[in-house]
């Protein structure tokens, strides 16, 4: 049998990783952490199976590469221009007090300089993989709140791309610190994203249009594997910057083609394959023995990370104008370390700045914060509350989103509107055309520029906080419509708002089907579920379209969301209705019917006319030029064009058919 090293190798790291990430998915865990734990296990320092390290690292620079290139795909300055009056100076100070206070921590342990600037660099950018998905699965990305933290995480991209373009001008020398080194290096890079960005965003876009028409998914396929190991590698070979950079600036480029959305569906089986085995051979230089023994400092380490990042992003939220939440949100997803960490890292250990003792050291912090900060998510509620408990910290801590004073005698029986997102503003535009007095709360400063420029009376902040809803004169207000996603700031802000004003309708929007039961339970008097509304709008439209009543269809629809969209038809009310729809059906049906010009009713008052004498139905409303009059007099006339409702059973609406389907020769015939 023939020995096949590389195949062994990417067989049994991808075994391994595979059994780690199931293992992590059922503990509730990112699986990064399984794919780390995977790679201690065949690394060599623990016993059995000892993968070949070099082998399995020279893969994962593919990893790097389509880590990085996926990075530069989904790279959005709309996202970071969007909330950059707290993204692009957040992430610079956080970054800075991070990275001082790692290289702090380093020099109390005997480190070099060089190898403390990398561990505080390296602790302080957080994982773009494990923001992205605690955001979603605790339903605050499309919040302004996880927006917020999106912007901050694109510019710490952008900060760590430029530490990668520097970090060769770190490696140890026997001569002083090389500017001329440090300026060739910056040119290099410059001239690479230049020629990229000028030619590049040309170049590619059109290569790839091209490729597409020839209807070969394995060409184009083929097409973006080239294009991304290709600009890696000339940026490496001929600029002399790092493979990463080459990728990032690939994946910017093509992101701007509408083809990208494909070429990331494309790519993403690969980039996840080797993104895999990458994060194995960053587990493989992990010594567990060496750890044990240095126990203090992986502690003192990981504590920096979780909670030194968490204090510091929570303290910047006195001296900016965003609500205290935010910065609560932004705190937890950024208090943990992941790929850009082990990246640099290993750009350290290439270049002698650290050693593997070291770099293990990085890469426990970043196993043991990915690990916590799941859990950090549920502790939210918990963190705000004991926030608000410190004497005057909150209120500092809010301080900055300037509530701003409504006049009270202009907000009477006023809607209250919280969020402006998708459903608020369609509410606002529909209340703004009745004129109905309304008061909009949102933490986005440019929408709530927005709604002041037309005139809408706004509140600038987070409505759960208590300190922003009071100022809404809830004791003056119809009714309150909570609009946001997030359940856990709507349960806030229906409890409080209950508690402001007990007789207060309230209509609030639920992400989940638990949380359809919670707001009810806390006050709401409406909870609207948008997917389960969908369905029941579909229940609806079917019922109407089959000719059951209008009336018979909207009291049962009402009977489901009272009974919170339960779809079993268990209650004695929904039974009633169903029945009577039945019922209705069998013996009565509704009918529009259209008056003809030369039908001999027209000019007729509706008692001349006599229609129920004629043919049993009646008449229970007119359509006439857009305006509908229900219940028409004895003595409305008939015009042509008019669209006429009847109602009675079916015998009776084919007798009102027959009539207005006459003409008056037709009329004169049967008479004589």
């Amino acid at each position: 049998m023939h020995e096949v090293p590389l195949l062994i190798n990417i067989t049994l790291a991808l075994i391994v990783a595979f059994l780690g990430g199931v293992t992590a998915r059922r503990l509730g865990l990112p699986t990064i952490v399984g794919y780390l734990l995977a790679g201690i296990a065949i690394g060599p320092f623990t016993p059995g199976f000892v993968g070949d390290i070099d082998t399995i690292q020279q893969l994962a620079e593919l990893g790097v590469i389509f880590l990085m290139f996926g990075v530069g795909l989904h790279f959005s300055f709309k996202d970071l221009w969007n909330v950059r009056d707290i993204a692009i100076p957040g992430a610079l100070i956080q970054t800075a007090f991070a990275t001082i206070l790692g290289f702090g921590l380093s020099q109390l342990w005997g480190w070099t300089p060089l190898a403390g600037l990398v561990l505080g660099l390296a602790i302080s950018v957080a994982s773009t993989v494990v923001l992205l998905r605690g955001l979603m699965d605790n339903s605050l990305l499309n919040t302004s709140h996880g927006q917020a933290a999106v912007g901050w995480l694109v510019m710490e991209d952008i900060l760590s791309v430029l530490i990668l373009i520097l970090m060769p001008t770190f490696a140890p020398s026997s001569v002083a610190f090389n500017w001329q080194a440090l300026a060739i290096t910056l040119l290099k890079s410059a001239a690479f994203i230049a020629i990229m960005f000028f030619a590049g965003t040309r170049l590619l876009p059109w290569l790839l249009e091209k490729i597409a028409h020839t209807r070969s998914r394995e060409l184009f396929i083929l097409a973006i594997l080239a294009i991304t190991l290709g600009t890696a590698m000339s940026a490496s070979e001929l600029f002399g910057v790092s493979l990463a950079l080459g990728a990032f600036v690939a994946g910017a480029i093509i992101s701007q083609s509408h083809l990208s959305h494909q070429v990331g569906a494309d790519l993403f089986s690969f980039r996840e394959t080797f993104s895999v085995l990458f994060f194995v051979s960053v587990g493989m230089l992990v010594n567990p023995t060496f750890l044990w023994e240095n126990i203090g400092q992986v502690v003192s380490l990981s504590v920096l990370v979780v909670l030194g990042k968490l204090i510091i992003v929570i303290l910047m939220g006195f001296f900016f104008p965003r609500p205290a939440r935010t910065f609560l949100v932004v705190a937890i997803g950024l208090s943990q370390v992941g790929e850009f960490s082990f990246i640099l890292g290993q750009g350290g250990l290439s270049l002698n700045l650290l050693d593997s003792n070291q770099y293990s050291l990085i890469l426990a912090a970043a196993l043991i914060s990915i690990t916590v900060n799941p859990f950090m998510y549920k502790l939210l509620p918990w963190l705000e509350a004991q926030l608000r408990r410190i004497p005057g910290f909150w209120k500092k801590l809010d301080a900055n989103t300037h509530i701003l004073e409504i006049k009270k005698e202009k907000l009477v029986d006023h809607v209250v509107i919280v969020g402006y997102g998708r459903v608020g503003k369609h509410m606002v535009d529909v209340l703004e055309k009745l004129s109905v007095p309304m008061l909009v709360i949102e933490g986005d400063a440019e929408r709530i520029t927005s709604l002041n420029q037309r005139g809408i009376p706004t509140l600038y902040g987070d409505a759960s906080n208590s300190e922003v809803i009071d100022h809404a004169h809830l004791d003056r207000a119809s009714v309150l419509v909570v609009t946001i996603p997030d359940e856990t700031s709507a349960e806030l802000i229906v409890t409080a708002a209950r508690d402001l004003n007990p007789d207060l309708l309230i209509v609030a929007r639920a992400a989940t089907e638990e949380g359809v039961q919670m707001l009810s339970n806390r006050g709401a008097n409406y909870t609207i579920h948008p997917e389960l509304e969908g369905g029941l709008e579909m229940v609806h439209h079917t019922l109407l379209s089959l000719g059951f009543p209008l009336q018979e269809v909207h009291l049962y629809a009402a009977a489901v969301r009272k009974d919170h969209y339960d779809v079993q038809v268990n209650t004695e009310e929904e039974h009633r209705l169903l029945h009577e729809m039945i019922n209705a059906m069998a013996n009565i049906e509704v009918i529009w019917l259209r008056l003809p010009t030369g039908n001999p009713l027209v000019g007729q008052t509706l008692a001349e006319a006599n229609l129920r004498a004629r043919t049993g139905a009646s008449v229970v409303a007119i359509i006439r030029n857009k305006q509908a009059m229900a219940n028409p007099k004895s003595h409305t006339v008939f015009e042509a064009e008019d669209r006429i409702g009847f109602i009675g059973d079916k015998d009776q609406i084919e007798a009102a058919e027959n009539l207005l389907a006459e003409t008056e020769d037709e009329e004169k015939t049967t008479s004589s």
